[in-house]
């Protein structure tokens, strides 16, 4: 029983701790967490690639799927993958390369999605 007792105050003592209004120290410093370059942009960019292994176009417009539709943060994502080039009249689209050249956003974001559902999922690794 007493030893119940006292695993039960370590823990809790433990997450009292952990539950602190003080930022976690390092010796006398406070631990500062630094925001790598481009984390504003990463919000709009999908998910970040491992090092040495590329996603696919398919793959991060997959990705920009998550965000809610009609929206402008789903076309900033689009626009990451495939950076618009308006040209005058521009046909209808044959391929998801093709949106970018749409002025009209709402034009481009129907295209794009257009495209990224028709895409068939692919398997997680």
């Amino acid at each position: 029983m007493r030893m119940i007792l006292a695993v039960a105050a370590v823990l809790y003592s433990a997450s009292a701790f952990a539950q602190a209004d003080k930022p976690p120290m390092v010796g006398d410093k406070p631990l500062v967490q630094v925001k790598p370059k481009g984390a504003k942009e990463a919000a709009a960019k999908p998910a970040a690639t491992p090092k040495g292994k590329p996603q696919s176009v398919a793959v991060r417009l997959q990705a920009c799927l998550d965000i809610d539709d009609g929206t402008k943060d789903r076309l900033n994502c689009y626009d990451a993958v495939m950076p618009p080039a308006p040209k005058p009249k521009p046909a209808k689209a044959k391929g998801y390369a093709d949106c970018r050249f749409f002025k009209e956003e709402d034009e481009r974001l129907s295209c794009y999605n257009g495209f990224a559902e028709a895409i068939p999922k692919l398997p997680k690794n």
